[in-house]
């Protein structure tokens, strides 16, 4: 068996260098103010609203109780639906079933993974309050098109944008869209704060009502206005997120290399296709799926049981689709979503962060080329 060092995990957590973070955590120890909405809390607050060139920004523990509480704040109907992806985290779909919301599934576009928006308009009933779209592996959904449909039925857009920190779309930061976004710092994220998440927003009066919400509705030491969970991030966490933001872009620009390495040897590779990206778009890199076609030699899954042989960590991203999980009980197993339940069985995440070797990109392709002959 191969040592732990000889591995190639499908992802690696980006972290600053190892005194920059000791030295930038030093004042807690004076201040003991841990968490809270402390003061590091809220400059990377601060900080990522002019990142991610956004109006307003509310920091939360994780991604998703970001989506849950955005979710919550809108204040739907118990029952209502909300028409979303399945092909996406489950997080996404969980975080409308635990606000006692039910999920429309609508199919995806087999080219890039997102939201197929030319079947939207035909699942609005009288009970749908939102769309829940989601930036697959940070290919940006159709905006336009979806915001005209919510326009139209009076609909909110809640984009999960989990997969798309520091990615633009003509010129504008994609949290900029739709009525919320909702972007995930998880340790296997572009850009992380160990754990950690925000939305994003242009209406002042969500950043209260998400404050609320993250912190038990307290609002004084002897007021409490609503009833909350507490979502708060600590601040260790967002020191964290300091630090990595300082080195974001580098790292960008590194998975930037590498995805342009894969590229060259995947498309000449028989039987190995690749995602196309939306126009005007700039991206993070975060993700390199490839889609394992029938005319490979062998299957998605045997392909991923031989590279895990060799040491080489993929990920079936996204398997089964989240309409097909055992904990719905066969209720959305129904529904046609045709193109979703093709990609699932077809792609395959290779890995990508910023201290993958060219050796090792050189290795993964070769080993995937072997198989092809």
């Amino acid at each position: 068996m191969e040592s732990e060092r000889d591995k190639i995990f499908v992802t690696q957590s980006s972290m600053p260098p190892y005194e920059e973070y000791i030295e930038a955590i030093k004042p807690l120890w004076d201040s003991r103010w841990l968490t809270n909405m402390g003061q590091y809390h809220k400059e990377l607050e601060k900080r990522l609203k002019e990142y991610l060139k956004v109006p307003q920004l509310s920091l939360m523990v994780n991604g998703h109780l970001a989506l849950e509480l955005t979710i919550q704040a809108m204040g739907f109907p118990e029952g209502a639906e909300v028409i979303t992806t399945p092909f996406t985290f489950i997080s996404t779909t969980h975080a409308i079933v635990r606000n006692h919301l039910n999920p429309v599934f609508c199919d995806v576009k087999p080219e890039d993974g997102t939201i197929d928006e030319t079947k939207i308009e035909d699942l609005v009933t009288e009970h749908t309050v939102a769309i829940v779209p989601v930036h697959v592996y940070g290919n940006v959904c159709n905006v336009e098109e979806i915001q005209r449909i919510a326009d139209k039925y009076g609909l909110k857009v809640i984009y999960d944008a989990a997969h798309a920190f520091g990615v633009s779309y003509k010129g504008k930061g994609i949290g900029s869209y739709g009525d919320a976004s909702v972007f995930s710092f998880h340790a296997t994220k572009v850009f992380n704060t160990i754990e950690g998440g925000a939305v994003t927003f242009s209406d002042r009066k969500l950043y209260d009502k998400l404050y609320n919400l993250k912190n038990f509705g307290i609002r004084g030491e002897e007021l409490v206005t609503e009833v909350g969970a507490n979502a708060k991030m600590n601040e260790f966490c967002a020191v964290m997120g300091l630090c990595n933001l300082r080195h974001v872009d580098e790292a960008i620009a590194w998975r930037k290399a590498v995805c342009g390495k894969y590229e060259k040897q995947i498309r000449e590779i028989p039987g190995m296709q690749m995602l196309g990206a939306k126009p005007e778009t700039e991206q993070n890199y975060g993700y390199f799926p490839v889609l394992v076609e029938e005319d490979y030699p062998v299957s998605r899954d045997e392909l991923y049981t031989r590279l895990r042989e060799k040491g080489i960590y993929t990920r079936k991203y996204f398997y089964p689709v989240t309409a097909d999980q055992a904990c719905f009980k066969n209720k959305y197993r129904g529904i046609e979503l045709e193109h979703a339940r093709k990609l699932a069985e077809k792609v395959l995440v290779l890995p990508v962060y910023e201290e993958l070797s060219d050796e090792n990109v050189h290795y993964i392709c070769d080993n995937i080329s072997e198989m092809s002959f």
